[in-house]
């Protein structure tokens, strides 16, 4: 069997077109999946920076919660201590209250006392 020279030609061109078309394919791919590579390499640089950055952030928000928790801690403790010195203060109200109505009523018998007649004086 003899293959026709222009069969033959034909056949070769045909080859090197689709070897062509692959190679310009395969260039391409190549290509996009550098770039892909190269723009997850950057993103990843990008979130470990972002990453510390947070942890900065997340430090100092601790550091500024634990102050805010220590002034809460001593506003509570002065309110308490300032409700120790109302209650105080209230009972002393109550002792002076008692103590004025022991003297009204005190003041109250000695006037009684003095309208009768019978101050306690036995006279001579």
């Amino acid at each position: 069997m003899s293959v026709d020279p222009e069969s033959a030609r034909r056949t070769a061109e045909a080859r090197a077109a689709v070897t062509a078309s692959l190679t310009s394919v395969g260039s391409s791919v190549d290509h996009e999946m550098r770039q892909r590579a190269a723009d997850l390499h950057a993103n990843s640089e990008a979130i470990e920076k972002q990453e510390k950055a947070l942890a900065k952030q997340t430090a100092a928000l601790a550091k500024q919660s634990a102050q805010w928790q220590k002034l809460a801690d001593t506003s509570t403790k002065k309110l308490n201590e300032i409700g120790d010195v109302q209650n105080w203060a209230e009972m002393i109200e109550r002792d002076l209250l008692v103590l004025e109505e022991t003297l009204r009523l005190v003041d109250e018998k000695a006037e009684t006392e003095s309208a009768s007649g019978t101050n306690g004086w036995t006279g001579p």
